[in-house]
C-alpha cells in the first residue's frame, strides 16, 4: 500500500502530541493503555519513561488483559476506576465506540482504524504512512522533540524489531544496534514475549523491566526482578509450538483459506498463522487455539497475499456483538476471540467443511 510519505506525516503529528500533552495539567494522573505484546509494551514503557521527564507526577501504564478487547465495557470500567484526566492508547487500534468518550485521549497506533472516536480525541495513526511504523517506533518519533530520550532508544527497537523483524525500515534501527547490538535486542524482543504466549500471561515483569532497565541486555540478565522467569516462560512456549506444528491444515472448499486447529494454553496460535503463511503464500491461513480462553476460539489470520484485506473479509461475515474483539489488526494479519458457534460462523463464511468445525 503507498501512503503519506512518514517524514511528510511525522511533522504534524509530533505538534499533534505535543498540544495535546500541553493541554493536560501535570499534576494530575495520566493512564498509558497499551497492548501487551513487545510493541505494545515497549511504546507504553516510553510514554511512561518520557512522561516524567516532561514534568508529568503521575503516570500509570495499563496494558491490556488477556482476550480484553480495548473498546469493551470491562476495559471502560477497568481504566475509569483509575480516574484519569488524560488517556493514551497505543497499539491498541482505533474504534469508532472509542475508550473512555469524556477524557481527553491521544490514539498512537499503526492498525488499520475502525471508525474515528468522537470527543476530545487526537488520533496519530500510522496506517495511511509509508512505511507503516510499528507503535513503539512512533511513540519514540512522537517523543523525541520533547524530551532527551536517546537513552531509551533501544525500547523502541524491542518492539519495532518485534512486530516489524530485522529488517524494519527505521532509519534510527541500524545506529541502535550497534549500541546494544542486534544480539541483545533480539533476546529482549524474544523474552518479552514469551511472557505474554506463556500460559501465565506474565505482562508485569516484561513492563517493569521495560520501565527499568537501562538496555536489553539488562532486561535479559536481571534475574532479581525477573529475567529468569522470563526464560522459563520461552521454554515453555518453545515445548508447546513443537506439539503445535504437528498439526495439518484443513482447507477451504470454495476460497483460499487454510485452518489449523489448535489447543494449547499458550498464545502460540499467532505463530502458528504466520509460520504456515510462509509455507502456503496462496492462502490465508487461520491458526485457531481452543484452549487459550475459557469457552472461546481465539484465532489469528495470516497471508501474504496483498490482495486479500483479512480484516475487511473478517468483518463481512456477521457474527453478532463480540465487543470489538473480532476483525481488527492489518490488511494482512487480522484475527479475534469468539464463541464457538460465532466462530464455526465464520467457519462456514469461509467455506469450510462441518467436520472440522469446533
Amino acid at each position: 500500500m503507498s501512503g503519506v510519505p512518514l517524514q511528510t506525516a511525522l511533522p504534524p503529528a509530533q505538534e499533534a502530541t505535543r498540544a495535546f500533552l500541553n493541554s493536560l495539567d501535570p499534576a494530575r494522573r495520566v493512564v498509558v493503555f497499551c497492548h501487551f505484546d513487545a510493541d505494545g509494551l515497549s511504546a507504553g514503557a516510553l510514554f511512561g519513561r518520557t512522561l516524567p521527564r516532561l514534568g508529568f507526577r503521575d503516570v500509570r501504564v495499563v496494558p491490556s488483559g488477556r482476550g480484553e478487547s480495548a473498546f469493551s465495557d470491562a476495559a471502560r470500567a477497568r481504566l475509569g476506576a483509575l480516574g484519569p484526566q488524560g488517556l493514551i492508547v497505543t497499539d491498541l487500534g482505533v474504534n469508532g465506540r472509542g475508550v473512555l468518550p469524556d477524557v481527553p485521549t491521544l490514539y498512537v497506533d499503526h492498525h488499520q482504524p475502525d471508525g474515528v472516536p468522537t470527543g476530545n480525541v487526537t488520533v496519530v495513526s500510522g496506517y495511511t504512512w509509508d512505511p507503516i511504523p510499528a507503535s513503539a517506533w512512533l511513540a519514540y518519533e512522537l517523543l523525541a522533540p520533547l524530551a532527551d530520550i536517546a537513552d531509551l532508544a533501544w525500547i523502541g527497537a524491542v518492539g519495532t524489531l518485534g512486530d516489524l523483524g530485522d529488517s524494519a525500515p527505521w532509519d534510527a534501527l541500524p545506529e541502535i544496534k550497534k549500541r546494544y547490538t542486534a544480539k541483545w535486542l533480539r533476546e529482549a524482543v524474544a523474552l518479552v514475549n514469551a511472557a505474554r504466549r506463556s500460559s501465565a500471561f506474565d505482562i508485569g515483569t516484561p513492563l517493569n523491566l521495560l520501565l527499568s532497565a537501562a538496555g536489553p541486555k539488562e532486561l535479559a540478565t536481571d534475574d532479581a526482578h525477573g529475567a529468569d522467569r522470563l526464560r522459563t516462560y520461552r521454554a515453555e512456549v518453545s515445548a508447546e509450538l513443537a506439539a503445535a506444528r504437528r498439526a495439518a491444515p484443513k482447507f477451504s472448499a470454495t476460497g483460499p483459506y487454510a485452518l489449523l486447529r489448535l489447543h494449547s494454553g499458550a498464545q502460540i496460535h499467532p505463530l502458528i498463522a504466520q509460520q504456515w503463511r510462509g509455507r502456503l503464500p496462496g492462502h490465508a491461513v487461520i491458526a485457531a487455539n481452543t484452549g487459550y480462553l475459557p469457552d472461546t476460539v481465539a484465532f489469528s489470520m495470516r497471508t501474504a497475499r496483498k490482495d486479500l484485506n483479512l480484516p475487511a473479509i473478517l468483518q463481512g461475515i456477521e457474527v453478532g456483538d463480540v465487543g470489538g474483539s473480532y476483525g481488527h489488526g492489518h490488511d494482512q494479519a487480522s484475527g479475534g476471540q469468539l464463541p464457538p458457534g460465532a466462530f464455526n460462523q465464520v467457519l462456514e463464511a469461509l467455506g469450510f467443511d462441518e467436520s472440522v468445525r469446533v
